[in-house]
């Protein structure tokens, strides 16, 4: 009977375990077996380097939504930033996206800069006021190799 009663904890234990990581995979991933409430919107940028899909997009510090898919616009040769954002969230079609920096080497996330336009962005809409990043490498480079002397 001793030996059934460990066999019986070992398997809850197991059991137990497998939950946890299945739990801990869709929170921390982020994934969801139901859609949520949100909408899709994008915007073209002259640089997207260091960006990620995962990235937060925010407003006024407080996230509302993630970026989705970043991919290369074969016509415009800049990069297309798609993002997800939370519906209760109504961006004006007139909102400036930038991508911004966490800190000085912090990772990358899209900063939203609300407009005063009527006209909301609905899904699928473009974001035609966006802002690249600042490349500190080459400004680091520029300012290293540069030919002026003091």
């Amino acid at each position: 009977m001793g030996k059934r009663k460990i066999e019986f904890y070992v398997g809850l234990f197991v059991i137990i375990g497998l939950i946890s990581v299945g739990y801990l995979t869709t929170v921390i991933g982020e994934f969801s077996l139901f859609p949520q409430n949100r909408y899709s919107a994008y915007g073209y940028f002259s640089s997207a380097s260091g960006l990620k899909p995962g990235a937060r997009v925010e407003l006024a510090g407080v996230e509302i939504g993630i970026v989705s898919e970043i991919s290369i616009d074969l016509e415009q040769l800049t990069a297309k930033v798609s993002f997800s954002i939370d519906k209760k969230m109504e961006l004006s079609e007139d909102s400036i996206a930038s991508i911004k920096t966490s800190g000085i080497i912090g990772e990358k996330y899209i900063d939203i800069l609300p407009g005063g336009s009527d006209l909301m962005l609905e899904d699928g809409d473009e974001i035609s006021n966006t802002e690249s990043s600042l490349d500190i490498e080459s400004l680091i480079r520029k300012f290293i190799f540069s030919n002026d002397k003091i």
